[in-house]
């Protein structure tokens, strides 16, 4: 049995415990049924349900910052196609949501897989400093994505990308 202010008042019994909450003009709320003994609190029903839901709005919040946008193109795009949708990249990502760049391919493309890692390449570099590498470009059945996160502003190279930017753009050219 705990009350309201949060410290225990010892084992009671059900009856003696709901007596002990009708003193104090509150409710008996039952915190953890499977507990051994079970663990009752004696407050405000009203007040408690609303701390619980103020709880789980926040945990909430929290959740939906990390939220995936996911763009299309294609190995084919035009130049001005991809700055447009690199556009929209950093709106997502000023936003505060990661995006999933994905490449698809269609029909005899899959043979050029190159060009879907050249697409991507190129849009890391046209991003530069707004975005860092969140997961590598991977082949997914026909399609290659690559998640890109806000940057984390780090260390800069001569050319002004990151270099951690530079390392994964280095790896993705040995593959």
């Amino acid at each position: 049995m705990i009350d309201s202010k949060g410290e225990p008042l010892g084992i009671l019994t059900r009856l003696q415990a709901l007596e002990k909450a009708k003193q104090l003009g509150q409710d008996l709320i039952e915190i953890a049924p499977n507990a051994a003994p079970p663990v009752a609190k004696i407050a405000d029903f009203q007040k408690f349900r609303y701390e619980e839901s103020k709880k789980e709005r926040a945990s909430r919040k929290g959740n939906s910052l990390g939220e995936l946008k996911e763009l299309w193109l294609s190995p084919r795009i035009a130049e001005h196609d991809l700055k447009v949708r690199l556009n929209r990249t950093e709106e997502f990502l000023k936003s505060g949501h990661k995006v999933k760049l994905t490449v698809k391919f269609k029909g005899r493309e899959m043979t050029h897989q190159d060009l879907g890692y050249q697409v991507l390449k190129e849009a890391l570099a046209l991003l530069g400093d707004k975005a860092g590498v969140e997961r590598d470009p991977k082949m997914e059945g026909r399609k290659l994505s690559m998640i890109v996160g806000k940057s984390k502003g780090g260390v800069k190279l001569e050319g002004g990308q990151n270099a951690k930017t530079e390392n994964k753009q280095v790896s993705n050219e040995k593959s």
